[in-house]
C-alpha cells in the first residue's frame, strides 16, 4: 500500500526516521535515526519536500524548469551551463508562499530558544530524496551553507539549496544514470552549527582498498568543509574496527581552514603551529570511532560519517555526528568519458 504523502512543511529531526524519507531526503532521515539511536547529532529540524513541490509549482516554474532541461543536447557542456543558470536564478527570484516562510521561521525561533541562543548561527543543508543512496553517488551535488543566522539568511539560503537541485553537476548526473528532472524534488535541513575546533569525515570500511576490518578518519581545523570539498591534505587515521587500535596517524600539513570571524566563515591558513599538528587527540578519534561503528550496526553497511568537535564542550559531550550516509563504492573505478566531463565541470564551475 503506498504511503500517504504528507502535507506538513516542518518536520523536527527528533521526529524523523527512514520512514519519512520522501518527505525529508537521505541527509535529514539518517540524522533523525541517528537521534533515535542516541548518537550525539546537533538539533534542527527539516523543510520537508511538500515545500518545496508547493514552491515549485507556483508560478508554474516546475513547467519551466522541464521545457528549459528538454532543450538540452546530450553532453553539450556550455548548453547545460546556461540551462542551470536559468533556472537556478528562476528559483531563487520566486517568492516563497506565506504560509511556509511564516513556518519556518516559528520553528527558527523554537529552536534557538531550545539552544538558548537568539538568532543561533545554523547549518542550512540539502536534502535531495536521490541523496544518500547505495545505489547512486549523489553526495556533495547540492548545497550546504554553514554559520547562517537570523529568519530572513534562513529563508534566503534554504531558496539556495532548492536552487542547488539543478547545479550542472547535479543535472549532467541525472542526465548519465537516466534520472527524470521532473520526478526530482528535495528537503532542506535547519540544524544547529557546532563550533568545531576541528572536523572531517570517517569511512567504517577502508575505501581505497575495501577493507571491512578497517576505519579510516580524515580531519582539519576549523569546519570540515575543506575535507568534504578535497580543499586541503587532511591528517590521516587509521583504526582497527574490532579492537578500536590506532593503527596509524598522518599528520598533513593544512594550509586551509574553515573558520568564523565575527558573523563570517571565512578560508584562511591555520596558525603556523596548528599546521602541522594533529587535529585529533587519542581520546577523541575513539569517541568518533566508537559513534560511526554504532551507526554502522544500525545501518548494516558501510557508512561514510562526518564529524565535529565542539570547542566550547567537555569531552565526550563535545563530539558531533553531523551526517551519515552508506558508502557507495570502494576502490577507484575507472572513469568514463561522461564522469570525467562531470569532473572537469565540477572543478570548473567552483572557481
Amino acid at each position: 500500500m503506498p504511503q500517504k504523502k504528507t502535507t506538513q512543511n516542518i518536520i523536527w529531526f527528533k521526529n524523523c526516521s527512514s520512514k519519512e524519507f520522501p518527505q525529508v531526503g537521505g541527509k535529514n532521515a539518517n540524522l533523525g535515526e541517528m537521534f533515535q539511536l542516541g548518537l550525539r547529532v546537533p538539533p534542527g529540524f527539516a523543510v520537508t519536500t511538500h515545500a518545496f513541490d508547493t514552491f515549485i509549482e507556483r508560478g508554474r516554474v516546475r513547467n519551466n524548469i522541464v521545457r528549459t532541461l528538454s532543450q538540452i543536447p546530450p553532453e553539450d557542456i556550455h548548453a547545460l551551463e546556461g540551462a542551470g543558470r536559468q533556472i537556478r536564478d528562476l528559483i531563487e527570484s520566486t517568492s516563497i508562499p506565506t504560509k511556509i516562510v511564516k513556518e519556518i521561521k516559528e520553528a527558527y525561533q523554537k529552536l534557538g530558544d531550545l539552544c538558548g541562543t537568539p538568532d543561533l548561527p545554523v547549518a542550512v543543508r540539502s536534502s535531495a530524496t536521490s541523496e544518500d543512496l547505495k545505489t547512486a553517488s549523489f553526495a556533495g551535488q547540492h548545497e550546504s551553507y554553514l554559520w547562517v543566522r537570523g529568519e530572513e539568511e534562513v529563508i534566503h539560503h534554504i531558496l539556495k539549496c532548492w536552487a542547488s537541485l539543478f547545479t550542472d553537476r547535479a543535472i549532467a548526473y541525472r542526465n548519465q544514470i537516466g534520472w527524470p528532472h521532473d520526478k526530482v524534488t528535495i528537503s532542506v535541513g535547519v540544524q544547529k552549527m557546532v563550533n568545531a575546533k576541528c572536523a572531517g569525515v570517517m569511512f567504517t570500511i577502508d575505501p581505497i582498498i575495501g577493507d571491512e576490518n578497517k576505519i579510516v578518519v580524515e580531519g582539519n581545523w576549523g569546519l570540515g568543509e575543506s575535507v568534504v570539498k578535497g580543499e586541503v591534505s587532511p591528517d590521516h587515521f587509521l583504526v582497527d574496527k574490532q579492537s578500536s587500535e590506532i593503527l596509524e596517524k598522518t599528520v598533513a600539513t593544512k594550509l586551509v581552514c574553515y573558520q568564523l570571524e565575527g558573523n563570517k566563515v571565512v578560508c584562511a591558513p591555520p596558525s603556523p603551529e596548528k599546521q602541522n599538528q594533529l587535529c585529533l587527540h587519542d581520546e577523541e578519534l575513539v569517541e568518533i570511532v566508537r559513534l560511526g561503528k554504532i551507526s554502522e550496526a544500525h545501518y548494516q553497511s558501510a557508512q561514510d560519517l562526518e564529524w565535529a568537535i565542539d570547542v566550547d564542550l567537555p569531552f565526550p559531550e563535545n563530539v558531533f555526528l553531523v551526517q551519515t550516509r552508506p558508502v557507495t563504492s570502494a576502490g577507484k573505478p575507472k572513469q568514463s568519458n561522461t564522469d570525467i566531463i562531470i569532473d572537469m565541470m565540477s572543478s570548473l564551475f567552483r572557481r
